[in-house]
């Protein structure tokens, strides 16, 4: 049961007044036996954390995938690491060795480019660019623990609608990207804090997901921890005129989470970006090479992650976003 709980609990937790128990029926279990395994993968250090995943654009914030090279990936990550927006930042086995995304906030005094360039600053960044999403294929961190998704899988678009968040829908946002408590009424702190009963809560929930505000609440997990030894950034020279097309191939693998066209620059021609995660480094090869044959790049890399420096949720509509532009602009 340990693998299908951990496979179905990345692709959608409950927002329900008894969520265990709703899993439990699924997994033909216990709401018992299914919240204290969910507390032993939490102990465990398996379950990073159960949360809201929300859309950094939609919520109007800027965002950006950036590369440095630096003398000191250790020195310079502690820098880098104090900015709220810096959700995750790796040491990469590459000419440009330190790679993280950073978003800023939408009143933001510095902006994402002055973000970027006081922190190539600070830390003496030999050189760095600036690696904006110009179009998302593929998000979607779900690692298969069952052995029984497809290698390919197809890709769902949804209609959105149009909102505008007011003061109570931030409120929401602020509780909803926090980590759950392992028991058996996760939200009832949320409940009781904003005054609204589970219907409402599950109602404005969806209005979320049909925006695209909030791509899913889901666990996240420790990868190595959860089996997945191998992860890497693999990046292809493709044809400019045809790079959506490709894009669209590369997407489809399940092993894919992210796929991504991002600029290129004279030093740097590698237009589309993917993620590809696997139980070894043969087993991302193996799905490397099938990409390889379908998109036919003009040439490729891989980025293995070395060290991992940060990984977490940003967390939205924070104070420590001003604060820190205070501090060091």
């Amino acid at each position: 049961m340990r693998n299908e709980f951990l496979t179905q609990i990345q692709k959608d937790f409950p927002i329900t007044q008894r969520p265990f128990k709703e899993i439990a029926k699924e997994l033909n279990s216990s709401e018992d036996e299914v919240l204290n395994l969910y507390k032993k993968l939490k102990e465990e250090k398996i379950i990073r954390q159960t949360s809201a995943i929300f859309d950094t654009k939609s919520l109007g914030y800027k965002s950006s995938l950036v590369a440095f090279k630096v003398k000191d990936t250790q020195k310079a990550s502690k820098f880098i690491n104090t900015h709220p927006g810096v959700s995750h930042n790796y040491e990469r086995d590459n000419i440009f060795n330190l790679w993280f995304t950073i978003a800023t906030e939408p009143n933001s005094s510095l902006g994402l480019e002055k973000t970027i360039e006081l922190m190539a600053q600070k830390v003496d960044a030999i050189d760095y660019i600036i690696l904006p999403t110009k179009k998302m294929f593929k998000i979607k961190v779900q690692l298969d623990l069952t052995g029984k998704r497809d290698s390919k899988e197809r890709l769902s678009k949804h209609k959105k609608i149009d909102i505008d968040l007011d003061d109570a829908d931030i409120e929401l946002i602020k509780f909803l990207q926090q980590d759950i408590e392992p028991n058996y009424e996760p939200f009832d702190k949320l409940i009781k804090a904003l005054g609204i009963d589970y219907k409402a809560l599950q109602e404005r929930a969806n209005r979320f997901k049909q925006a695209g505000v909030m791509r899913r609440f889901a666990s996240i997990l420790y990868h190595k921890r959860a089996g997945f030894n191998a992860n890497a950034m693999v990046v292809w020279s493709v044809d400019e005129d045809k790079e959506e097309e490709l894009a669209k191939k590369a997407a489809s693998f399940s092993a894919v989470s992210h796929c991504y066209l991002r600029p290129t620059y004279p030093n740097w021609p590698y237009s589309l970006f993917t993620m590809i995660h696997g139980k070894s480094k043969d087993e991302v090869r193996e799905v490397v090479e099938q990409i390889k044959d379908e998109i036919k790049p003009f040439y490729y890399n891989y980025l293995y992650s070395t060290k991992e420096f940060k990984k977490q949720r940003i967390e939205y509509f924070s104070p420590k976003f001003k604060e820190w532009e205070e501090q060091f602009s």
